[in-house]
């Protein structure tokens, strides 16, 4: 069974990717990282999330895959070794320099080659395995083909099954560079991309690729025997984090079942893209972009607002699930709950209490305390969402 890999912006969004099912997750440090923006990870919190994700029989790879100036090697070494004392299972990295760093210093952890080092054919694969490299990240670009030509080399293969795109060569910009001077090679995309340009006066001009998504794809590549799945989004909310996780765990698992059907992957879909901004396609796997995998004149990134509460708790005494608010719902609404280790299920409000018992109609303040009663126990850390779409309705 592949690994499913998530990313972890910060230690909140490890331990909900774990519960949600991730395998393996991968954060940056406060250095050597491509995610500057995110909040990363401190030294100490490194070791912290290295433990508990070893306690649990998880992973956890740390990106080192900048691409490095003279003056980034500064305090590099002292890093890789604080890595390597940690117990950490691998790092991620793109420059050469950096890999013939980790064999010179006879560390024991392993190296996975990033994206950012735009790997597509076989010659290169056998190049970095001899400089030590196990696994390989394929390119953004790597078509169906290009994926199994690699996979029979025997390397480990890790691929990207959902997340943003960028509109570059596997992350090689320089818009970013040349338009607000903030290096996207070394962890400062400003997401130029992502912005609406004016051409004769044409004020909705975009050159922006719509986020990669390969449900489609998924058992397909199961059998190719792709060792790891790597979701994008070490900058997105926990609500993204646990649903993308969710969806394609339950995936990964009916595929290895073989109750995977199409009716479940168009349902698993529909999920996937309210969980983001942005429309969602399998890009490059089975034939070149065109015009319907990116955005050209116009489009709409509005956030909505599904994610209406976390379960903090739940009181079997007296059936009542203790949430904290996300966004606004009120009495009358129809409402799921998903979590780990449960099926999803409808419910509707009929009382909300707020945090002094009192019956309330709405509750519109984000992270209060409300109580619903709710005969199902919940587990902490199930989530409330907006009902929108009847899983019955794609089962045939």
């Amino acid at each position: 069974m592949p690994e499913l890999l998530a990313p972890a912006g910060d230690f909140e969004k490890l331990e909900f990717a774990f519960l949600y099912g991730a395998d393996a997750v991968y954060f940056g440090g406060q250095n050597f990282s491509l995610r500057a923006n995110a909040k990363n990870f401190s030294l100490e919190d490194m070791k912290k999330a290295t433990e508990y994700a070893h306690s649990l029989g998880k992973k956890v790879y740390v990106t080192v895959n900048i691409v490095f100036h003279d003056s980034d090697f500064d305090g590099l070494d002292d890093y890789l070794k604080y890595l390597d004392s940690i117990n950490i299972d691998g790092i991620i990295a793109s420059d050469i320099a950096v890999i013939k760093r980790v064999q010179e210093l006879r560390l024991h952890f392993s190296v996975t080659l990033s994206t950012q080092a735009s790997l597509l054919n076989t010659r290169a694969v056998k190049f970095w395995k001899n400089l030590g490299v196990t696994r390989v990240v394929l390119a953004r670009e790597a078509s169906r083909e290009e994926i199994k030509k690699v996979k029979d080399t025997g390397i480990e293969v890790e691929t990207f099954i959902h997340g943003a795109m960028c509109t570059s060569f596997s992350g090689k910009c320089v818009l970013s560079n040349y338009m607000t001077l903030r290096d996207s090679n070394r962890g400062g995309c400003a997401q130029v991309c992502r912005w609406n340009f004016t051409v004769e006066n044409n004020p909705d001009l975009t050159i922006t690729p719509k986020d990669l998504n390969m449900i489609p794809f998924i058992k397909e590549e199961i059998d190719m025997g792709i060792d790891s799945f790597k979701i994008e989004g070490r900058m997105r909310s926990i609500y993204y984090v646990a649903t993308v996780i969710d969806c394609y765990r339950r995936m990964i698992d009916a595929a290895q079942n073989n109750t995977l059907t199409p009716g479940l992957e168009r349902y698993y879909l529909n999920i996937l893209n309210r969980c983001a901004n942005r429309e969602s396609t399998p890009q490059f796997y089975d034939k070149l972009p065109g015009v319907n995998e990116q955005y050209f004149n116009g489009r709409e990134e509005i956030s909505n607002q599904d994610f209406l509460g976390l379960v903090v708790d739940y009181d079997e005494k007296n059936n009542m699930a203790i949430v904290e608010s996300r966004n606004y719902f009120k009495v009358g609404d129809v409402v799921e709950f998903f979590g780990p280790n449960m099926e999803t299920f409808t419910y509707k409000i009929n009382t909300i209490y707020n945090d002094l018992d009192e019956e309330i109609e709405v509750s519109r303040h984000p992270k209060t305390l409300v109580k619903l009663p709710i005969p199902q126990i919940l587990e902490k850390n199930s989530m409330m969402r907006l009902k929108v779409f009847d899983k019955s309705e794609f089962i045939v």
